[in-house]
């Protein structure tokens, strides 16, 4: 029974459940009725750690007693050096100079306002489906759901929105998406935008809301060709493919391709509110003193726990562990997918995979109704917490932490094989 209290809390939040939380564990959320859920939402790719990670835990416990905020303005405080020293471990050599804020939305916005900084020029690039943020300017970047603008007009201005390689929905094979994409990207210089006016190309490596898309090989390749060609800066938005969710460091990875800017949040700090930039110095440089800040970024707790989490990571090969899961999760979902067609496609990397919805229609909203009935019977049936995402809500995002194991997996693959077939597969 859920407290009166609830009654008090803004509707805007649309909820996926009513469980009231009593404790959490690695894998599962305790209710506090006993009930026992896992819990392949990590809080939408924050706690890639798992639940309540003792060397997280202890971290911030300790850290609380001696410093809650120091404001970085005023004081260096030792929690930030040291998630400066085991971030420098594990970003791209090149990009050396940081600044910590509390969301992934601050920080969208201080990769934005550094790139127009650095290069003189007014305009962003965005992709269709991304998602940046609710802010004004990140909604304005954002595309993944028209929902998420809707009623908040006018938005930033000098945001120019391409076409992003779904191979799936456009009917075309990877290298055709690739292909028409960086084309139409090319146009839209010629049509939009000319290139002289474009600070910054903001891309999601592998995108998040708008469908757990990876993109085609040559894609990435292709936007730094032309980022280079034009003096464009190439921002990778790596909120939610960050930390080890791809089964490297960061999804821009998998390509061999270095960004300019790249933003950090989410599984920086295992459910801590804790954001980040990181660039070469030579570009952060440019950013003048005063022209950007904030109170609570890089909160003393928040760093101690960020600290925490990339040496957890380290020392229990949590990146490896993603990767050695993937065939595990990617091939029992593929398994489902051949039984049950209304699976029109399966994807992912690492721990960060899909399954999307097809009705035989063809009808998109139809879709939507069945992923969201098997999202649902996952959770009555099988305590089994999964998220849609998407532009119609058709597509099943996974998303369980970094240390799941393959007998909790499988646990999974039953629970979602059965509400499948419940659904009608």
């Amino acid at each position: 029974m859920l407290p009166n209290t609830v009654e008090h809390l803004s509707p805007v939040w649309a909820r996926y459940s009513n469980i009231l939380v009593d404790h959490a564990e690695g894998a599962y959320i305790y209710a506090d009725d006993g009930a026992r859920y896992l819990d392949f939402t990590c809080g939408i790719g924050v706690t890639n750690t798992g639940h309540c990670h003792p060397q997280v835990v202890a971290a911030a416990q300790a850290q609380v007693g001696k410093l809650i905020h120091g404001q970085a303005n005023i004081v260096y405080h030792k929690p930030m050096l040291e998630l400066v020293e085991q971030l420098l471990t594990v970003v791209p050599v090149a990009l050396d100079t940081f600044f910590f804020s509390n969301s992934g939305a601050e920080a969208i916005e201080a990769s934005v306002k550094l790139a127009r900084a650095a290069t003189g020029r007014p305009n962003i690039i965005s992709f269709v489906g991304s998602f940046h943020g609710r802010t004004n300017a990140t909604m304005a970047l954002t595309s993944s759901k028209a929902a998420y603008r809707s009623r908040y007009a006018p938005l930033a201005s000098g945001i120019h929105i391409a076409p992003y390689p779904y191979a799936y929905r456009m009917g075309m094979s990877p290298e055709q998406a690739a292909q028409f994409c960086l084309n139409e990207l090319e146009y839209m210089f010629e049509t939009q935008t000319s290139p002289d006016q474009v600070a910054g190309i903001l891309i999601e490596p592998v995108m998040g809301e708008g469908g757990y898309l990876v993109p085609p090989d040559g894609f990435l390749q292709g936007l730094r060709a032309l980022a280079d060609k034009h003096g464009i800066l190439l921002i990778a938005d790596e909120v939610q493919s960050g930390f080890g969710r791809t089964g490297k460091w960061f999804g821009h990875q998998h390509w061999d391709v270095t960004p300019d800017i790249m933003v950090m949040a989410k599984g920086l700090a295992s459910g801590f509110p804790l954001s980040g930039i990181a660039a070469r110095k030579d570009i952060m440089a440019k950013w003048p003193p005063g022209s950007h800040g904030g109170t609570y970024g890089g909160n003393a707790v928040a760093c101690a726990a960020g600290a925490a989490t990339i040496r957890a990571m380290k020392d229990e090969a949590m990146i490896e562990n993603a990767a050695q899961m993937r065939p595990v999760l990617l091939g029992g979902l593929k398994d489902i997918q051949e039984e049950f067609p209304i699976i029109g496609d399966v994807r992912g990397l690492g721990l960060m995979a899909a399954t999307e919805f097809t009705h035989p229609s063809g009808d998109w909203h139809e879709s939507k109704k069945i992923a969201n009935a098997v999202r649902q019977k996952c959770m009555d049936d099988g305590n089994l917490m999964l998220l849609t995402c998407g532009p119609y809500d058709n597509v099943i995002r996974w998303i369980p932490p970094l240390i799941v194991n393959e007998a909790q997996i499988g646990d999974a693959l039953g629970v979602f094989r059965n509400a499948v077939k419940q659904a009608g597969g």
